[in-house]
């Protein structure tokens, strides 16, 4: 598998990282995530001595920076027996995609782990179902089999043969307490992957309709770099797919020079507006024409009864100088006459 780990922009977004870090917190947590360590599972063995090695600082310096990170920032956890260090969050970001491969290197790797509670530790934040079910499956197999170990060592006599004395009320209880804590966490799981479920549906619907938009980029606006598919990810995230394909479209029409900004200026307007899907748009834009007929056919009935604003001014026009000539006494009452 390629030797390489994902660092989201976000990162440098993200409230946590720009409030709470130090200059060194923030080197020390990038460090934590790509150094030649780690592992797809986000849990790898490593010792200070290596870490301080490898980024130059004193092993006083890097033992104040753990210990900072596991008490204050929590978002590792390092087992000093091990030498094994956990990342929170890395499977929100570097255990998103699936697929056969990811799974197979997961499941080899989970065997290496020596400290257990380690992978419930990562699989909490582990947003795909099939992924957290592996670690949650593996723990628990785990445990079983050191529950199992035990059992058989405190049967065990101090000459060698097994002792058949009952179990005490009190290891009962534990086996209870256990076997219940047990059920509980696979009812949450179970919760979990449900709603977990619901969100890859929509994280679906939201790939679908960014493939949409970018295919609706390059072939009428242009070439899609990574700042135009930023955009059009902000977009997505944000807007009605077929909505944003309105929009664009409304930016070629006008031949804007910033097609991208245009579209989004206007489904800003267009959500002032509390239109958000497609469908809305069509039925404001139906009721604007419709109201536009009835205006037009309101006034060319009106322009059957009543006079043109030509025609009344004519009549003004005529009946000012027909009050001229009468004052100058040009002619009699009866010259004109009017209906």
């Amino acid at each position: 598998m390629a030797k390489y780990r994902m660092v989201y922009t976000e990162f440098w977004d993200d409230p946590k990282i720009v409030e709470e870090m130090t200059p060194e917190d923030k080197f020390f947590f990038l460090y934590l995530l790509t150094n030649t360590n780690t592992t797809q599972i986000g849990i790898y063995q490593i010792t200070k001595k290596q870490m301080a090695f490898d980024m130059g600082y004193s092993l006083e310096s890097v033992k104040s920076l753990l210990q900072r990170f596991i008490e204050h920032h929590k978002i590792v956890k390092y087992n000093d027996n091990t030498r094994e260090i956990a990342i929170k969050n890395w499977g929100k970001y570097n255990l998103s995609k699936g697929g056969k491969p990811v799974l197979d290197c997961i499941k080899s790797e989970l065997k290496n782990v020596k400290d257990v509670s380690l992978i419930m530790y990562i699989s909490e934040q582990i947003e795909r179902s099939e992924i957290k079910l592996i670690y949650v499956s593996y723990y628990d197999s785990s445990n079983d089999t050191s529950h199992e170990s035990s059992n058989d060592t405190s049967h065990e006599s101090s000459n060698g043969k097994y002792d058949d004395t009952p179990t005490i009320s009190g290891q009962k209880e534990k086996e209870k307490e256990k076997e219940k804590e047990k059920e509980n966490h696979h009812l949450h799981l179970h919760l979990s992957i449900g709603q977990e479920e619901s969100r890859e549906t929509k994280n679906t619907m939201i790939d679908e309709g960014f493939k949409k938009v970018i295919n609706f980029v390059a072939d009428n606006i242009q070439a899609v770099t990574p700042i135009i598919g930023q955009k059009v990810e902000y977009l997505v995230d944000h807007f009605d797919t077929e909505l944003i394909i309105e929009a664009l479209g409304a930016a070629v029409l006008a031949n804007a020079k910033n097609k991208i900004s245009y579209a989004e200026t206007t489904l800003n307007n267009w959500k002032n507006e509390l239109i958000t899907k497609l469908e809305q748009l069509t039925a404001k834009r139906t009721r604007e024409v419709n109201e536009k007929q009835k205006t037009s056919a309101a006034q060319s009935s009106q322009s059957l009864f009543e006079p043109s604003a030509e025609t009344l001014e004519r009549e003004r026009q005529t009946m000012e100088r027909f009050r001229a000539r009468k004052e100058r006494g040009d002619f009699d009452d009866d010259e004109y006459e009017f209906d």
